[in-house]
């Protein structure tokens, strides 16, 4: 199978996590602090695969320089993408009475996902084996990440099929960022990829410090640090050979 369609699949398994937690608000009861505590331990799995999958190789590959570079835009994009997003939610918020605007809580999993997915991609590269701890990583944060938007794009009134259906469409673009990153870094040489990786890090940790560990604080009490810590092990080994 071509390299690229590869990283396309495993980029849309990774965004099936977005769907399989629509589903799961849909249909099941999960008590927040629950998905909150699901939060704290993706998030923990996604420090550890953006210190030793993104920031560490990107280090190695790039430098100083295009490491602290690609940190930098990358924390900037997510900072500046995230702004606008709060923003147009806070004026649909006042037309609507306090309702959340739902499709800006789905352009916020496109905005920190598709550089997620153009890494998973990136990792194939050479090697032709997904990085197990990454994906795992994307994967758990993923889930409830489709737990609660859905939740609040049902409390918007939106049906049950428009719901899943748009986070069909969020795992697709994030299988077609897999399968483009994958193609066009693969014949770039180290440094390009360099770039991907350390741009990733820098809006993965931005949108950690600003969405991931507040909210799951904030349903979850003083137990997120437990499940965190648990996350952060659970990638960690799965890097090691």
């Amino acid at each position: 199978m071509p390299e690229p369609i590869l990283a396309g699949l495993w980029g849309a398994l990774a965004g099936s996590a977005l769907v399989l937690g629509a589903i799961a608000a849909l249909t099941l009861r999960i008590p927040r602090r629950m998905v909150a505590l699901v939060m704290a331990f993706g998030a923990g799995a996604l420090v550890s695969a953006l210190a030793f999958d993104l920031a560490d190789e990107a280090f190695r590959a790039g430098g100083t320089l295009v490491f602290a570079l690609g940190m930098a835009v990358g924390a900037l994009a997510y900072f500046g993408g995230d702004h606008l997003i709060e923003r147009r939610r806070g004026t649909r918020n006042a037309q609507q009475g306090g309702q959340s605007g739902g499709p800006a809580i789905v352009l916020g999993a496109l905005l920190d996902g598709v550089p997620e997915s153009l890494v998973l991609g990136g990792t194939l590269i050479g090697s032709g084996a997904v990085s197990p701890s990454f994906l795992a990583a994307v994967l758990i944060s993923n889930l409830p990440e489709g737990l609660a938007g859905s939740r609040d794009l049902a409390d918007e009134g939106h049906s049950r099929r428009w719901i899943i259906g748009l986070w069909v469409g969020v795992a697709i673009a994030s299988g077609l960022a897999a399968a483009i990153g994958n193609a066009v870094l693969s014949g770039m040489g180290s440094v390009p990829l360099a770039v991907a990786q350390s741009f990733a890090a820098g809006a993965i940790i931005t949108m950690l410090a600003d969405t991931m560990f507040p909210e799951a604080f904030e349903a979850g009490g003083d137990r997120v640090g437990l499940a965190t810590a648990l996350g952060f092990a659970t990638a960690f080994l799965l890097s090691r050979p």
